[in-house]
């Protein structure tokens, strides 16, 4: 999720276990501590896959946070006195920085919980931006300010809100699900591998990605459309193009579970992640490698591509679409003006 959210997140959560000894610096000290699992994007790996890669991983681990917490505690404790007995500051500090990685393995990213083992959870019932699991915190947050000998009550009401919003993005997700399963039965595409996500900041509108060979059908669907029927897209998925895969792309093969398309552009090369995004702004392209003047392909540093910038009349598209309007397809385009478009599973 966004630093915002994980800011206020933390805070709330702080003022909740320090309960009646909440202040603004307990909401202070909550709100850095739950954002510094995301102080590993200062590491840098050496490479644009890597960093993206193994991202979410050691800072994000259970194995590593329950720990380092209770180090924190350990030094907090010998440097100066505290209100707060060695349980409910380490209980303190544990919550703030756990909540994190919890809350990002709800995302399509993925988190790597149990670092070092070789293991990533995903739910992907949440964008990483959403308002609606944010706003809570952060109303709960200011309104505390002023009434402070409510402040842990407060922000355990919004804690309880954001938390039920979570929930509900996980029961959409199994209504997605089951949607899509009821559509692919009986046809090419029943059992191939599918990933379906959120669209941008919301649980209303989702996005779904299905594998077949060397081509990806692509759909949007949203709770509010009265057919459940998905208009899906088929998208050429490309092939790697070399007799061999570089270290580089096998780990971004296992790290998008093999949802990735293959494209030349230009003379390069470009792998891009299928997962994070939509339409044609898949923001994770990377160039593997590179075309000599004599058609000779020779290996690159993996090199991020530029993201494309959101045209302005996408965003009343999308808009439309998540309200159930399903003249327009998944590249959030009507079908009057793209025709060519639509494609049958038939």
């Amino acid at each position: 999720m966004d630093s915002v959210t994980q800011a206020a997140l933390g805070a709330a959560v702080a003022a909740v276990v320090a309960g009646e000894k909440s202040t603004p610096k307990i909401l202070l000290a909550g709100a850095a501590l739950g954002t510094i699992p995301d102080l590993d994007v200062l590491i840098g790996y050496g490479d644009p896959v890597s960093d993206m890669v193994k991202h979410r991983g050691f800072s994000h681990s259970l194995f590593i946070l329950l720990p380092f917490s209770w180090l924190l505690v350990q030094g907090w404790h010998q440097w100066r006195p505290s209100r707060f007995s060695f349980t409910q500051l380490w209980l303190l500090i544990a919550a703030c920085l756990i909540t994190h990685p919890l809350l990002d393995a709800f995302t399509s990213y993925g988190t790597q919980l149990f670092w070092p083992f070789d293991i990533s959870f995903s739910v992907s019932s949440i964008f990483i931006i959403d308002p609606l699991y944010t706003i809570p915190l952060l109303v709960v947050i200011f309104a505390s300010l002023f009434w402070r000998e409510k402040m842990a009550k407060l922000c355990g009401v919004g804690l309880a809100i954001s938390t039920v919003y979570l929930a509900w993005s996980v029961i959409a997700l199994q209504l997605i699900e089951s949607r899509v399963e009821g559509d692919l039965a009986g046809t090419p595409l029943e059992n191939k591998p599918v990933f379906v996500a959120p669209t941008p900041v919301n649980t209303v509108l989702w996005r779904v990605v299905v594998l077949d060979g060397d081509t990806y059908w692509e759909g949007l669907t949203s709770l509010l459309d009265k057919d459940k029927t998905i208009d899906f897209i088929a998208k050429s998925r490309g092939e790697w193009l070399l007799n061999e895969k570089p270290e580089h792309l096998l780990m971004l093969e296992k790290f998008s579970d093999q949802f990735v398309r293959y494209q030349q552009i230009d003379d390069k090369l470009i792998v891009t992640d299928l997962r994070l995004g939509m339409a044609e702004y898949l923001p994770f392209s990377f160039a593997f490698a590179q075309e000599s003047n004599n058609d000779e392909w020779k290996m690159l540093s993996p090199e991020k591509m530029e993201e494309k910038r959101v045209r302005p009349k996408h965003l009343p598209a999308l808009w439309l679409r998540l309200l159930g309007n399903q003249n327009i397809n998944a590249n959030l385009c009507h079908i009057k003006e793209c025709p060519d478009d639509m494609n049958s599973l038939l």
